[in-house]
């Protein structure tokens, strides 16, 4: 559905709580550290001499097309839209094994683990926070919304 099909306004949403904001914001930064990655191994694939090149450039293609679900997800919170927390939330869980891997490194990874690690756990504390979940419109099982008795 489209916005004009289904119109939100500050009075029937609210203002966008700050933790929605930040969330945001985290989902975000994943999505442009992401691209710099990718485009940082893309280049040093082309102009450097790596073992297989090939994979290379294949490895940096991909990590740019996979920061295009953080921004999404980012650009879906900052709209205050529901559908935005699930493709954020999977970011999350995708990124928490892979800080678990940089962590096991021994090696400058060690650092970006660990920023990773938190970076994730507190995006997922962001986005299953009660207030966040009201300002998306989230219900939960069960809770069919304002039924009248």
């Amino acid at each position: 559905m489209s916005s004009e099909q289904t119109p939100t306004t500050e009075e029937t949403t609210g203002p966008r709580p700050r933790r929605l904001t930040y969330a945001a914001l985290l989902a975000a930064l994943e999505g442009l550290a992401l691209v710099v990655g990718g485009v940082w191994i893309l280049v040093l694939g082309l102009t450097g001499h790596p073992d297989d090149r090939q994979q290379a450039v294949t490895g940096g293609i991909t990590l740019v097309v996979l920061a295009l679900l953080p921004l999404l997800a980012a650009r879906g919170l900052l709209g205050c839209r529901s559908w935005s927390r699930g493709p954020a939330v999977i970011t999350q869980l995708m990124a928490l094994p892979v800080a678990y891997n940089l962590l096991q490194a021994d090696s400058m990874a060690i650092p970006a683990g660990i920023a990773l690690a938190v970076v994730a756990v507190a995006s997922l504390v962001l986005l299953v926070n009660p207030e966040t979940t009201r300002a998306l419109g989230i219900r939960g099982p069960g809770n069919p919304g304002n039924l009248e008795k």
